[in-house]
C-alpha cells in the first residue's frame, strides 16, 4: 500500500515537471513592436525603434513596411541608415494641413519600406529599425503604425490588428507607440537634452566654464586674505621678538 503511494507521487511529480519542461520549451509569443529611444512626449521628436523578430525557422524576413497613422499625420519623419538594408519613404497629401513653425504643411509621411538584398533577418535574431519622428501630436496618448513584414519565402504577416483597451490581444497586433506628457521645451527625441539649454542667457557649458572660474577667483582671494593675515602675524612677532631682546 505504501509502496503503490510512493509510486503514485512519484508519477505525479513526473509528470509535472514534464509540463513544466514542455511549457518552457514553447517559443514566446513576438510580434513587431515599437518603443522610443528615451521617451516620446506630446508635442515633441523622438527617434523610435521598430523591432522586427523573425518567428520562423525556414525563411528570413526581408521587407517591413511600416504605415504611419492618418489621422494624426507627422510632419517629419526620417530613417535612419540600417546596414544591408535600404529605405523608401511614401509621402501623401493632407486632408488638413498641418502648420508647423508657423508653416503649413500639406503633405506629410504616410509610408517607409525597408527593403534587403542580402540574407535580411534570419531565423533566431530580431532588427530594429529606428525612425525619427515629429512633431508627436498633442491631442492624443498613442499612435497606431499598422506594419507588414515578409518572408523570403514570400509569407506575409500583417501586423495591422488595432488592440482594444479591456479585450485580450489580437493574434496579429499593430505596433502601438505610447505618448508621455508634453514637456515644456518640447523636445523628446530620445532623452538627449538640447546643446543650446542655457542657464541665465548661456549655454551650460559656458555656465559652468563661468562658474569654475568664479570658484578659482574666490579660492585666490581667500588664500590672499589668509597670506595677508600670516604676514601680519609674521611681523608682530618680529617687533615682539625686538622689544624681549632690548629690554634684555
Amino acid at each position: 500500500m505504501q509502496a503503490s503511494r510512493i509510486a503514485s507521487r512519484v508519477a505525479a511529480a513526473t509528470a509535472v515537471a514534464g509540463s513544466a519542461v514542455l511549457a518552457l520549451s514553447v517559443p514566446a509569443f513576438a510580434h513587431v513592436s515599437v518603443q522610443p529611444e528615451g521617451t516620446a512626449a506630446k508635442g515633441g521628436w523622438a527617434v523610435v525603434d521598430f523591432k522586427v523578430p523573425n518567428e520562423r525557422d525556414n525563411a528570413s524576413t526581408t521587407k517591413l513596411e511600416v504605415n504611419l497613422p492618418t489621422d494624426h499625420p507627422l510632419a517629419s519623419v526620417m530613417p535612419e541608415p540600417v546596414p544591408g538594408w535600404t529605405a523608401k519613404v511614401t509621402k501623401s497629401k493632407l486632408d488638413k494641413p498641418l502648420t508647423m513653425h508657423g508653416e503649413k504643411i500639406d503633405e506629410a509621411v504616410t509610408k517607409v519600406v525597408w527593403t534587403t538584398d542580402g540574407k535580411g533577418i534570419q531565423p533566431g535574431f530580431f532588427q530594429k529599425f529606428p525612425l525619427s519622428v515629429g512633431a508627436l501630436p498633442e491631442d492624443t496618448d498613442q499612435l497606431v503604425f499598422k506594419a507588414i513584414q515578409t518572408y523570403s519565402n514570400k509569407e506575409v504577416v500583417r501586423w495591422i490588428e488595432v488592440p482594444q483597451e479591456g479585450r485580450e490581444e489580437p493574434e496579429n497586433p499593430a505596433p502601438v507607440l505610447e505618448l508621455s506628457a508634453a514637456t515644456d521645451d518640447h523636445h523628446g527625441a530620445a532623452g538627449a537634452k538640447d546643446d543650446s539649454d542655457e542657464t541665465d542667457g548661456k549655454t551650460g557649458e559656458t555656465a559652468a566654464a563661468e562658474e569654475s572660474e568664479g570658484g578659482s577667483d574666490t579660492t585666490a582671494r581667500v588664500l590672499g586674505v589668509v597670506g595677508i593675515v600670516v604676514g601680519a602675524a609674521g611681523v608682530a612677532y618680529g617687533v615682539l621678538a625686538g622689544r624681549r631682546r632690548t629690554a634684555a
